[in-house]
Formats: C-alpha cells, sequence, structure tokens
C-alpha cells in the first residue's frame, strides 16, 4: 500500500489517500479522505480504464487504450464543506485527468458528473495527432444513493463520449461519511441489482466439466487482445458458446468473433476481457494471479438481450477455472464447460489464454487441460496397443503357415 500525504484542504483538515496496486484483492484503485478530525469523510474503490479514439495526420483514426494508473496522484480530492462539494480528482500519465463531483440533499446524496481530460499533445501516446491540445469530456451521471450507504457496482458500466469510452466496474464508494465509519450497507446499481450472486465455491479442486445441450454448429474460434503502454498485456483465442436457462426456456448464443467488439485492461494481479455485440450486453473474464506464481479465471459476469426485450445477467467472482503458472498460456482444445452458476454456462472450444506476461505479442508455452493431456496420453497407448495386436496376429498367421508347410511335407 503506498500512501500519499497531501497538502491541508481548508476545512477539512489533513488529507490521507492510498493507493493499492497489485493487492490480494482485484481492485485497482483505493483510497479514502480524512478530515480535520482524521475521520474518514470520502472512501472509493475502484478498476477503470479508458479507450480515445482520434484523428491522426494522415486523416485516419486510431484507439489507444488508457490503464496504467501507476503514476496516480490525487491533488485535489476533498471531503467538501459548506462551500464545496466532495470530489475525487486523480492524475496519471501525461496529462490525464479524472473528476467526479458529488452532491448532497436532504436525505440521499449523488454522484452527480465525471469529468475526463486528456493532451492530445503527448507524444507518447498520441504521436501522430492531428489536433494537439487538452480535450475534456464530461458526463452527468446523476446516481442518487441514501445517506450513510456505500453504492456498489460490480459490473461492468461504460460512458461514452466524443470518442471517449470510459469504462468502470467493482466500484464501491461512499461520500458523506457519517461519524468516520464506512457503511456496510449497501446501494445497489441497477445492473447488479438484476445479476445474481452465486454461492461461493469452498472446493480448492478445479470443477469437471458438466454436460450441457450444444446446437448442431460449433461456434467460430475468435482471437482477442487486449493492449497497453507496453504492448499487447493479453490474448485469448476461444469459440464461445452460452448456454442459460430464464423462466424454464433453455437458450443457446453462439459468439460470433466478426460482429463483437473488445476491450479491456491489464494490472500487476488482476485483468479484465470484455466482449459485447448486438444480443450480449456484455460478458467479462476477469483474471487473477494466486500464490504469486499462477493465474486462474476468477470471475464473469454476463447480461445478454433476451428476445422479449428483457435482459439476463449472472455474475461469479468466486471461480476457478484455467489455472496456469505465470509466464505461460492455459490451452484446452477439447470443449470445456465453465459454470457461471445453475442457470448460466460457458462451453469453450480450441481455448488458449494468457492475461499476463505476455511477450512480443506472442503466446509463452502452454500448460493443457486435463482432457487434451488424457487424449495426448491415450493416442501413443491406442497405437501401442494396435501394434501390439498387429504382431499378435501376424505370430498366429506364421505359426498357422508354418505348421500347414509341415503338414504337406509329410503326406509327400
Amino acid at each position: 500500500m503506498v500512501c500519499f500525504r497531501l497538502s491541508p484542504v481548508p476545512g477539512t483538515g489533513l488529507v490521507l489517500l492510498c493507493l493499492v496496486l497489485g493487492a490480494v484483492s482485484s481492485y485497482a484503485l483505493e483510497f479514502n479522505v480524512t478530515d480535520s478530525e482524521k475521520a474518514v469523510c470520502l472512501f472509493a474503490k475502484w478498476q477503470m480504464n479508458f479507450t480515445i479514439r482520434y484523428e491522426t495526420t494522415n486523416k485516419t483514426y486510431k484507439t489507444v487504450t488508457i490503464s496504467d494508473f501507476s503514476t496516480a496522484s490525487y491533488n485535489g480530492s476533498v471531503c467538501g464543506d459548506d462551500q464545496n462539494n466532495p470530489k475525487i480528482v486523480v492524475q496519471f500519465g501525461s496529462g490525464f485527468s479524472w473528476t467526479v463531483n458529488f452532491t448532497k440533499e436532504e436525505s440521499t446524496y449523488s454522484i452527480d458528473s465525471i469529468s475526463f481530460s486528456y493532451n492530445t499533445s503527448d507524444k507518447v501516446t498520441f504521436p501522430d495527432a492531428k489536433d494537439k491540445g487538452i480535450l475534456t469530456v464530461r458526463d452527468a451521471v446523476g446516481f442518487r444513493i441514501p445517506l450513510n450507504d456505500m453504492f456498489r457496482c460490480n459490473s461492468l458500466s461504460t460512458l461514452e463520449n466524443s470518442g471517449v469510452v470510459q469504462y468502470y466496474w467493482d466500484v464501491h464508494v461512499q461520500a458523506f461519511v457519517q461519524n468516520g465509519t464506512v457503511s456496510t450497507k449497501e446501494y445497489l446499481c441497477e445492473k447488479d441489482k438484476t445479476s445474481t450472486t452465486v454461492v461461493p465455491i469452498t472446493s480448492t479442486a478445479a470443477p469437471s466439466p458438466t454436460t450441457a445441450p450444444t446446437p448442431k454448429e460449433k461456434p467460430e474460434v475468435g482471437s482477442y487482445s487486449v493492449n497497453n503502454s507496453n504492448g499487447t498485456c493479453l490474448l485469448a483465442t476461444m469459440g464461445l458458446q452460452l448456454n442459460f436457462t430464464h423462466n424454464k426456456v433453455v437458450s443457446i448464443i453462439n459468439i460470433n468473433p466478426n460482429t463483437t467488439d473488445f476491450t479491456g485492461s491489464c494490472q500487476p494481479r488482476s485483468a479484465l476481457l470484455s466482449l459485447n455485440s448486438s444480443n450480449v450486453k456484455y460478458l467479462d473474464f476477469v483474471f487473477a494471479v494466486k500464490n504469486e506464481n499462477r493465474f486462474y479465471l476468477k470471475e464473469v459476469n454476463v447480461s445478454v438481450y433476451l428476445v422479449n426485450g428483457s435482459v439476463f445477467s449472472i455474475a461469479n467472482n468466486n471461480l476457478s477455472y484455467w489455472d496456469a503458472p505465470l509466464g505461460s498460456s492455459y490451452m484446452c482444445n477439447k470443449e470445456q464447460t465453465v459454470s457461471v452458476s445453475g442457470a448460466f454456462q460457458i462451453n469453450t472450444f480450441d481455448l488458449r489464454v494468457q492475461p499476463f506476461n505476455v511477450m512480443e505479442g506472442k503466446y509463452s508455452t502452454a500448460e493443457e487441460c486435463s482432457a487434451d493431456s488424457d487424449l495426448n496420453f491415450l493416442i501413443p497407448v491406442a497405437v501401442g496397443v494396435a501394434l501390439g495386436f498387429l504382431i499378435i496376429v501376424v505370430f498366429i498367421s506364421y505359426m498357422i503357415g508354418r505348421r500347414k508347410s509341415r503338414t504337406g511335407y509329410q503326406s509327400v
């Protein structure tokens, strides 16, 4: 935990801000602001990243992903007083700034607006930008939360404005904290209200594949990647088939990679791959590091559009699939099933993923799933058995032929 001590803010006393990078939890950012009595008055932890589409000097367009917050500072974040409302201010990278403003009413407080500023004069991030200077996008949010409640939104939320897309997930925030004690009572965003919280898996063993109905057509295999300032940081290749039951109706969706958009982010101990299409609102794969030397699929969040116009959503952050050593990839060519809940499963085909330590944009040596390993073991065994059987047949034929030859000689 790295703590930053900022200058005193009038009316709020000393401000203490803490950034957690690579903690055991998957949160990329966590901090609190204290008032003059050293009591917590504003608390937040969340994950986020940004994509920015800009015009180049060649009159083409490029998109960059911003997900590195290792240089973050928090000058200007305040608890608020009679003259000023609370706000979170984060500065990072070369000229990036992100601000969240809060307001208060009689019995509620609101996440009023979010502003994001970036500098296209930065030659590293925008080396060929046509227009140079600082640009700002502002989005009105208007989330209203009961006072003394923690706002929680684990689901992926997006804001899109003027070529900038902001992605937020695993959000926990409380402004106007009462008596310095962060509330344990949560107020959920709409997406989380429609999501199903799955009972944690207590077994440490990897779940065994389950049987699910499959359509006649196998899903097309798609290739996905996530980039950060250091290049490609996540690779995934897989065919995906969603199987879910809603109101006793079983539905199957094959993900078409040609019509699927994807984004994500990479942190030291967590990584996200998020897919969306016309019929899939979002499909998030969240990876995590365990025991300092292995990675695994920890969480899946999904929301799909149904034929009747409603939305089916499920979330599970207690998974344990696709386990492999850091510095390698995980591969399973045979069909596998990720059981997110009793009502939702994902069938994967020709799977290969590497969410950490990608070198030169290529997969590292793969650790194969047990199904592939069993197949690789059975093939030489089957070949050996077949050869042994063939030798026995040849030997028996030889003995029969030799016996007939002796019989013929005696008759002569």
